[in-house]
């Protein structure tokens, strides 16, 4: 098991390796498994890199993030000018159908609504805000709606999850209500929860994942 002050390095040395990311902009503190992240950074993206790479550090089994976007005067934009810009990175990506998705802005929040038929072209959407010059943050309120309907088998997706090299589902249990799928029990790691509730979107006939999986490093070595 890992000591706060392990983690607490572990996490600052994730971060310094990502190329984006300056490491004296962001202040690590770590508590019993739980990560805080600090600072001032000059982009969403940056903001997005550091969060993503705490997650991925073993021992980390909540992220507290309270990092801030502040931008040069030079890079300011009107809240018309990012939606313009939102639009036009939405139009660009194949995997988000055309107007399905609506944006609004405000002081450079950008929230994204609307229904699509796959949460990847959801995460898609979101993908195609994050390195755009201006924006602040994001709210991702889009909603799936599956097109299918063929009944979701708890079977297929315990399969699907089992499949992945990635993720032991010895302490996975799966649940099936209707258009749900809910994930509980215990991984070792962050990385490992998300990819199995990513597993568990591409499921035919999908609305929601419920994904409650607790992370527990020392679960791995018990």
């Amino acid at each position: 098991m890992k000591n706060n002050q392990e983690l607490q390095s572990d996490v600052q040395n994730a971060i310094k390796w990502e190329p984006l990311l300056n490491a004296a902009e962001i202040g690590v503190t770590a508590k019993d498994g739980v990560v805080s992240l600090t600072g001032v950074v000059d982009s969403y993206a940056k903001k997005m890199e550091a969060e993503n790479a705490a997650k991925k550090v073993i021992g980390v089994k909540a992220l507290v993030e309270k990092i801030e976007v502040k931008f040069p005067n030079t890079w300011s934009k009107t809240n018309a000018e990012i939606a313009n810009e939102v639009l036009t990175g939405l139009k660009n990506d194949w995997s988000v159908p055309n107007d399905r998705v609506t944006v609004k802005v405000e002081d450079g929040w950008v929230t994204l609504e609307g229904e699509l038929p796959w949460n990847y072209q959801k995460e898609a959407a979101k993908s195609a805000v994050n390195y755009l010059m201006g924006v602040k943050g994001v709210t991702n309120n889009i909603k799936i709606k599956s097109e299918s309907h063929d009944a979701i088998e708890k079977k297929d997706v315990e399969e699907a999850i089992g499949r992945s090299w990635s993720v032991d589902d010895s302490d996975i249990n799966v649940s099936v209500s209707g258009t749900t799928v809910t994930l509980t029990g215990t991984v070792d790691s962050w990385y490992q929860k998300e990819e199995a509730g990513r597993i568990a979107w591409k499921t035919s006939g999908i609305w929601h994942v419920k994904n409650e999986l607790a992370v527990d490093y020392e679960y791995a070595f018990s």
